[in-house]
This record gives C-alpha cells, structure tokens and sequence, in this order.
C-alpha cells in the first residue's frame, strides 16, 4: 500500500522585495510539499513581473485580493515593518494562515492586536525568525538540552555592518520602521529570548541618529538564574558577527552571520579537541526550513509553533518597546490606540 500524497501547501506572497524573492526561490526549491500559488503587490505590474519570475499563476495587484484568493492556505507578510500589523490581519481576515516577517510588528500593541485576530479567527500566525528553524539551531538547542555545555551561563551575540547613509532608506527612515533595533538587533535579542526566555531586567545605550532612530546600541538583559545576554549591534562598521552560548562545561559558537547560521563549532572546557558541524545550504539560503514547519503546523490544525509560540513574539516585542522607551525613539504607531 502506497502512502497517501500530500496536498501542497498554497502560498500566497504579500510583497515583492529582495527578501520575498528568497523566500519564494526556497519554498518553490526546497519545499516539496508546498508551491507559490499567488503574490500581491500594490501595483499589477510589480505582481505580474514577480510572477514572472517564479512561474507563479495568480497574481494581485492589491493586498486584498490576494487574502481574499479561494486558491491560497497561507500568506508570507514581507512588507517593511509599518505594514506588518494591517496585512496580517486582512490576511486572517481573508481565512489564512500568516507567517509574519521580523520584526513582527512595530509595538508590543499591535503584536497583541495580530494574535488576537488569529486566535479569533482560529488561524495559524508565527513571526518569520528563520534563524529557530535552521539546522544548527536545532542542532544547538539538542546539545544544551543534553547537557554538553552544562548550565548556560551567558549568551552573547553581534550584528554589526556599515550601512551607507541614506536617509530615505528603510534603515534609517523612521515612517519605514528605521533603527537598528527592528531590522538587526531582533536577531540577537531573539537569539536570547530563544536559548534564556525572557530576561528579567532589561538595559541598554544606543547611539541616535540624525533621523531620530537608533544607529547603534549595546544591550544587557539579566535573568532570575543568575545568567546574563549581551548584544551588540550597528549600522556603522562590520564586525565577527558570532553568537556565543557558554555554559559551565563548554561552549557553543556559531560563526560569522550568525542569523545565517550554517557552522556550529562546541568547544567542550576538559581539553578535547573542538566539534564542528557543518549545515551547507546548496541551491536554496534557508528560508525553506520555516515554511516547512509552517506547512506542519497548519495540517495539525495549529494556529501557532512551539518553536516560535504567540507569547514570545509579544515579550520580544515588550522588551523592544522597553529599550526604545529607555532612549526616546518613538514611532508614529505608538501614538495608535493610545
């Protein structure tokens, strides 16, 4: 007796940038239980060259119609940040179920706004940090789970890269989001979250620049175990760009881009050679392994994954509206519902 087939996955792109294009370029390569079904755009034209390009049969020139398309099951949120709240929900609205580009949302209000309309609408929603689903962040988690490193003592994390000075981009322009904060530092801070939960106490300087967003900064966050998470992050200069987990027997590092983590490296403390383990990306970068675990999800009837849970996403969210209050960067959202 033959296994039933699967039925693919549909997937809707909402967006047409440069991260888009990876996303459908790895569902479409590496996913092969999923297709790129349909992509809106705000232009038809802009939907039409994105189909092109990926042999995509459905194409929108407005956001509606794509979530309002009987053909897709999920929807790919790859807007810049301001729009992220609005096209969620008119996605959920529309009966799908929504992965969500990072940063999730630009507050912790609007975050709770998302989840609320899942759950009201019993649909599945996850904030896209790729970095959780990749292979040697799994592999990570199993070693710290199995006691390789003993008790976790410290993270520390880097993102740092010299960004050219253009305030019209979405970096350093606040009505797209701009800061450090929203673009870069989610990883690390997530990168935390993700192998400590939510620290206890939250501080952090951060250089401010001329656009009113954070350029650069440095973040402590504590915890009740006595363990301690440091961040850096910066639009000024490249830098190793590793993240560290160390522990009372060893450590785990993960070399340079860390968010693309694709060489883990355990470094135990009793004088045995290093382990290295190698997670090489071929014809796809990585984004394949997050609409897999979506795809899962949404067959199991989940409206969220344990691996990235709503609750998370919010405290993440909590915790980045704590360090913007700490140094005065606001955002036109902040002033909505209040």
């Amino acid at each position: 007796m033959t296994e039933q087939a699967i039925t693919p996955i549909r997937w809707g792109i909402l967006g047409t940038g440069k991260i888009a294009h990876k996303f459908a370029h790895d569902v479409t390569v590496g996913v092969p239980d999923a297709i790129v079904q349909a992509v809106g755009s705000r232009t038809q034209a802009s939907a039409e060259a994105f189909g092109d390009e990926f042999a995509i049969p459905n194409r929108h020139g407005s956001y509606e119609d794509l979530a309002n398309d009987p053909e897709v099951d999920a929807i790919y949120v790859s807007t810049p940040h301001p729009w992220h709240h609005d096209a969620t929900i008119l996605s959920l609205r529309g009966g799908k179920a929504v992965l969500c580009e990072k940063a999730f949302a630009m507050n912790a209000r609007e975050a709770r706004e998302m989840v609320a309309v899942a759950q009201e609408e019993n649909r599945f929603l996850m904030e896209a940090m790729w970095l959780r689903f990749r292979p040697a962040m799994v592999k990570l988690r199993a070693l710290i789970a199995e006691g390789a490193i003993g008790e976790v003592v410290n993270v520390h994390a880097t993102i740092s890269w010299a960004a050219a000075k253009d305030h019209t981009s979405r970096l350093f322009a606040k009505e797209l989001g701009g800061g450090a904060l929203l673009d870069a530092t989610i990883y690390p801070i997530s990168f935390a979250f993700n192998i400590l939960g939510t620290p206890t106490s939250v501080t952090g300087v951060a250089t401010i620049g001329e656009t009113g967003v954070d350029e650069q900064e440095a973040i402590a966050f504590g915890y009740a175990s006595g363990a301690v998470a440091s961040i850096i992050a910066s639009f000024y200069a490249p830098a190793q760009n590793m993240a560290i987990v160390t522990g009372t027997k060893g450590r785990l590092e993960i070399a340079a881009r860390f968010w693309e983590a694709r060489t883990l490296t355990f470094i135990p403390n009793d004088g045995r050679e290093p382990e290295v383990f190698d997670f090489p990306e071929h014809d796809t970068t990585g984004y394949q392994y997050e609409a897999i675990a979506v795809g899962e999800a949404i067959r199991q009837g989940e409206i969220e994954h344990p691996l990235m849970p709503h609750a998370e996403t919010i405290a993440i969210m909590e915790t980045i509206d704590q360090l913007r209050a700490q140094w005065g960067v606001t955002y036109d959202a902040d002033q909505q519902g209040v």
